[in-house]
C-alpha cells in the first residue's frame, strides 16, 4: 500500500478523540465490575476491558478509514510481518494500555491510538479513562493536553526542571537493576533527582507535558505501548531515542518488540 502522506486535520481529532473516549466508556463499564483476569500465551493478562476496546475503536476507524489497516494489540497475531510488511500506512493501536494497572484499579491505564507513515508515528491519542485526560498530536497540527470537558492547552505546558534538578519518570510495575544503576548515575550528575512511577503510555505523556524531563526505558515494550505517545512527544519537539543508537524508534519492525529507549 503506497501513497501521499495521509494529513490529519482536526475534523480527524475530534473523530479519534470521540473514539478513545467511546472504547474509555466501555473500559470504564468492566472497570467497575468483579471482571475475570485471563492469560494469554505469552502469560501476559487480558480482560473483557481489553477486547471491547479493541472492538470499538475497529469499528470506528474501519467506518472512517476503510483502506487503512489496523494493527491491535488484540489481533496482533492475525498480522504477520509477511502480511504487514507491505503496509506503507497503518493505525498501531493498544485498546487498554497498562493492563496490570488496570487490574489494580490505580487509574493509570490508556487508551492508545497511532497512525504510522513509512515507519514513523505521525498522528497519537493517548486518553486516561479514569481521570478524562487526553493527550494528542499530530504532525503540522502540534500537540495538545485535553482536561475533561476543558480547552486543549498546548505542549509542553511545563518548563524544565531547575538546572540541579532532574525529574525521571519510571515504570509502576517494572523496576530493573539497569534503571536502578541509572538512576544511581543520574544522582552524581544532579543535585536533585526526583523519581516519579507512573504506569502505561502516561510516562512519555509526562515528558511532552514537560512535567518530567526523561523517561528511560531498560525493560520489554512492545510497539503499541509506545506508538501513540511517541506521535505526542514529537509534536511537542521531544524524541524517543533507542538507547544504543540514539535513532528515533521505528515501527512495523519484523519483530514487533521494542529496544530500550530514552524519552527526553
Amino acid at each position: 500500500m503506497a501513497g501521499n502522506s495521509m494529513l490529519i486535520n482536526q475534523a480527524d481529532i475530534d473523530y479519534l478523540s470521540g473514539t478513545c473516549r467511546e472504547a474509555g466508556a466501555a473500559i470504564l463499564e468492566v472497570y467497575e465490575t468483579d471482571f475475570d483476569v485471563k492469560r494469554k500465551a505469552d502469560a501476559s493478562p487480558v480482560t473483557e476491558a481489553d477486547l471491547r476496546a479493541h472492538h470499538v475503536i475497529c469499528r470506528r476507524l474501519g467506518e472512517r478509514w476503510p483502506d487503512v489497516p489496523v494493527l491491535s494489540e488484540e489481533s496482533a497475531d492475525d498480522c504477520p510481518y509477511q502480511r504487514r510488511r507491505t503496509w506503507s500506512r497503518f493505525w498501531l493501536v493498544d485498546p487498554l494500555d497498562g493492563t496490570k494497572e488496570f487490574i489494580k484499579r490505580n487509574g493509570q491505564f490508556t487508551v492508545n491510538i497511532a497512525l504510522i507513515e513509512e515507519g514513523r508515528p505521525v498522528a497519537g491519542l493517548v486518553l486516561a479513562p479514569a481521570t478524562g485526560a487526553l493527550y494528542y498530536g499530530a504532525s503540522g497540527l502540534g500537540a495538545f493536553k485535553v482536561e475533561g470537558e476543558g480547552a486543549p492547552a498546548g505542549l509542553p505546558v511545563r518548563t524544565a526542571s531547575p538546572a540541579d534538578t532532574i525529574r525521571i519518570v519510571g515504570s509502576l510495575s517494572h523496576q530493573s537493576p539497569r534503571m536502578l544503576a541509572y538512576l544511581a548515575k543520574q544522582r552524581l550528575k544532579h543535585r536533585r533527582v526526583e523519581f516519579v512511577p507512573m504506569g502505561s503510555s502516561l510516562k512519555i505523556c509526562l515528558v511532552a507535558e514537560g512535567s518530567a524531563d526523561v523517561y528511560p526505558r531498560f525493560g520489554p515494550t512492545m510497539e503499541w505501548d509506545t506508538a501513540a505517545a511517541h506521535a505526542v512527544l514529537k509534536a511537542a519537539g521531544r524524541r524517543l531515542i533507542q538507547h544504543d543508537s540514539g535513532k528515533d524508534l521505528e515501527y512495523n519492525k519484523p519483530d514487533l518488540k521494542n529496544p530500550w529507549f530514552i524519552a527526553q
